[in-house]
């Protein structure tokens, strides 16, 4: 695990890449452009969040945890997306909170379960 948790970038460009993700799915469900400009304008709050998160988190040795440390990252970067999202202009509709915590809920953990799994599996 601890090569893993050296390569702590890697991971969380992954992340972030989930991220962007979330937006462009969102974006192709409600019929929205899906230029470079609107995903990213839609993630942007997200990203900003999640960043923040990781940061505080001290990703060099937690990138990969679920508890509590995912879940703070999880739920800090939903939070604080939203209230960017609104703080630059755009709306957040309880729907959309919704599906933004469940959507990068299972994106953010499920990368980090998957990556623990994995971990597992190859230290045995």
């Amino acid at each position: 695990m601890k090569e893993s948790i050296q390569k702590w970038p890697l991971w969380a460009a992954i992340d972030l890449v989930l991220i962007i993700l979330f937006a462009l799915l969102g974006r192709r469900e409600h019929e929205h452009a899906l230029s470079i400009v609107g995903i990213l304008m839609t993630a942007l709050p997200f990203l900003i969040a999640y960043v923040i998160m990781t940061l505080l988190s001290k990703p060099n040795k937690t990138i990969n945890k679920l508890f509590p440390v995912g879940l703070l990252v999880w739920i800090g970067t939903v939070a604080l997306g939203l209230a960017l999202r609104i703080a630059l202009g755009s709306t957040a509709a309880v729907p959309f909170i919704i599906v933004a915590f469940l959507v990068l809920g299972a994106f953010l953990m499920g990368r980090r379960l998957v990556t623990s799994l994995v971990a597992r599996k190859l230290n045995k």
